[in-house]
């Protein structure tokens, strides 16, 4: 018997439950070949399902020991480990929620599990030197216009209906949590990582479209231009210019550059 055949059995025994692996397995009066296999079985779920709550903390506060376990059986069922390291396992884990209608009724569930996971990206995104808030004293005004910008790699943005930062930072710092509560406009909020810490704060909708745009590739000039529809014609340049002061402060920005 070839090993290639005797690892593909196992592990389909492990993800899909398939019996073609107990031929390959000796098992005693003692200890027969299904409690033999089982052992194998129960570390495999137990070890993605560890994975789960550590990437998903709020998560599994939230909906408490049996039930996210019942959730994480279910994930693992029809999501397999597809990374070297399960470091990364459940990053399918908020579509998830959003499709299966034991879950979809709640969508609490799905934004606290995006924000969780944009959180951990966040954490773990590369590193880059940033530029300071003296760097554009060094453009001349006549270039302002046509200047793009390059993004620090930890940067992140969520969309929530739901009240899920506050919601987050009551289970995670062990406070008193808000009661959850929905909004009827999606907030904007922005995540980033400056040293070893990670942090995350609201915005008006104003700086998220000139912030969303900009890390899409507009120029200083096309911000103004957008941001014309919120401050007026007259107020845009100098708004545009409060948003980028602001950003080069908290270190968003990596890079300057001219007209392609």
């Amino acid at each position: 018997m070839r090993l290639s055949r005797v690892q593909d059995d196992f592990q389909r025994y492990l993800l899909r439950g398939e019996a073609d692996i107990d031929s390959h397995v000796v098992g005693t009066e003692r200890v027969p070949v299904a409690t033999r296999l089982g052992i194998y079985g129960g570390a495999y779920g137990a070890r993605l399902t560890e994975a789960l709550q550590t990437n998903f903390p709020a998560l599994a506060q939230l909906l408490g020991e049996s039930d996210f376990e019942e959730l994480a059986a279910a994930y693992i069922r029809s999501h397999d480990s597809s990374f070297p390291s399960i470091r990364y396992y459940g990053h399918a884990l908020p579509e998830f929620l959003t499709r299966e209608p034991a879950y979809a009724e709640v969508p609490l569930l799905a934004e606290l599990a995006s924000w969780e996971w944009a959180m951990t990206e966040t954490f773990d995104a590369a590193d880059a030197a940033v530029l300071d808030a003296g760097a554009m004293a060094q453009v001349p005004p006549e270039e302002w216009a046509d200047l793009r910008f390059e993004w620090h790699p930890s940067i992140r943005r969520a969309q929530l209906l739901w009240n899920v930062p506050q919601l987050w930072s009551a289970i995670v710092k062990e406070t008193d949590r808000p009661e959850p509560s929905v909004s009827a406009e999606a907030g904007q909020w922005l995540m980033w990582r400056r040293d070893l810490e990670t942090y995350f704060r609201s915005m008006q909708s104003s700086e998220a479209a000139a912030l969303d745009a900009a890390r899409a590739g507009a120029t200083f000039g096309e911000l103004c231009d957008r941001l014309c529809q919120w401050e007026g014609e007259a107020a845009a340049p100098a708004k545009a210019a409060g948003f980028l002061r602001d950003w080069l402060q908290s270190g968003f920005i990596v890079k300057l550059s001219g007209p392609a």
